[in-house]
């Protein structure tokens, strides 16, 4: 069954907090903590967009999203960047490999609800 968002992050405060926001504004998730397992889970499960670390164990965010990009099957998937480090060229380096958003930690949640909704093409709604 397809789950509408996978959240790719190792650090597990900022994964638990994530899961309950996104799931508290009515999406389903799931869950991956090391940049090896991002690729196999997106395939398995298909989900509607994918939040990305940058700093994953074992392969970066911008490595996976790399991949992602140069996989038909994955190629349109909505990824949102999601990382602690907010320099410019780390925006323009997920920009140059097709990420479809950005959030820098720290971040608000109404920030990262406003950015999935976005992406996901659907209404603007206070979570």
């Amino acid at each position: 069954m397809a789950i509408d968002i996978l959240i790719a992050e190792d650090e597990p405060s900022i994964l638990e907090s994530l899961d309950f926001i996104l799931r508290r504004a009515g999406w389903s998730i799931s869950s991956v903590t090391d940049g090896d397992a991002v690729l196999d889970v997106v395939r398995r499960l298909q989900p509607r967009m994918l939040v990305l670390d940058v700093m994953l164990p074992k392969r970066s965010g911008f490595d996976i999203l790399k991949h992602l990009r140069a996989d038909a099957d994955t190629a349109n998937l909505p990824v949102l960047i999601l990382t602690a480090k907010g320099q410019q060229q780390d925006r323009r380096t997920a920009e140059e490999l097709g990420a479809n958003g950005f959030v820098t930690k720290p971040y608000s949640n109404a920030e990262v609800v406003g950015a999935v909704r976005s992406l996901l093409g659907e209404d603007a709604r206070p979570a």
